[in-house]
């Protein structure tokens, strides 16, 4: 029987078979739906081999999109993605020109 170290010591991240913090949490955030989503399915009576189908598919689609995710952007690459999408691309300021000329002339009079 396999023994994995999921937590190697104290202060580092939580790591599971290379998934690393909340890449793990979308992970198994994301197999507990569907699983949900197929027991729903197959209690509305849809058919079972579809209910395999889609399960199946959809988690393997789930399980590459969150490696891949993990690869490209690391430990803490969602967040930073996630700040960078707040953070304005251009400071706009919409005042006149002569407002500036006018407030800098009269600092430089007095």
């Amino acid at each position: 029987m396999n023994t994995y170290h999921i937590n190697k010591g104290i202060g580092r991240t939580v790591e599971f078979k290379g998934l690393k913090a909340q890449y793990l949490f979308i992970f198994a955030g994301g197999l507990l739906g569907i699983l949900v989503f197929v027991m729903i399915m197959y209690m509305a009576g849809v058919h079972t081999y579809l209910c395999l189908f889609l399960g199946g598919s959809s988690a393997g689609l789930l399980i590459w999109l969150t490696f891949s995710l993990n690869r490209k952007y690391g430990e803490h690459g969602l967040m930073k993605l996630g700040a960078k999408k707040k953070h304005p691309q251009y400071i706009i300021s919409r005042k006149s020109i002569f407002r500036f000329i006018t407030i800098n002339s009269k600092k430089t009079a007095a």
